[in-house]
Parts: structure tokens; sequence; C-alpha cells
């Protein structure tokens, strides 16, 4: 019975008839959400890059 309720208050939220976050808003967020998390991971990795060939140039310029 909640599954239905929930089903229609979606529905009821998608069609502007309830206020809320529509589905289509709801999918984007997650999208965005992974793709920030993946951005972040590709960050975190090229700052250890940089690290790793700033110390190999000073150690190459020594």
């Amino acid at each position: 019975m909640q599954t239905l309720l929930n089903w229609i208050r979606s529905a009821q939220t998608d069609a502007g008839e309830r206020p809320g976050v529509t589905s289509e808003m709801a999918a984007e967020m997650r999208k965005l959400r992974a793709e920030n998390r993946e951005l972040k991971h590709a960050n975190e990795i090229l700052k250890s890059a940089s690290v790793f060939f700033a110390a190999e140039l000073d150690r190459n310029n020594k």
C-alpha cells in the first residue's frame, strides 16, 4: 500500500500538482553527485601526480 502511495505522490509531483523534487530533477542530482565524486577523485590523482613529478624534477635538478 505504501509503495502505491509513493508512486501516486511521485506522479503528482512530476505533474506539478504537488510540491517537491521531480523524478527528473532527482535523477539529474544523482548524476551530478556521481560526476562530482569522479571529478574529486581525478583531482586527487592529479594532485598526487604533480607532487610526484615535482619531486622527480627537483631530484634531477640537483
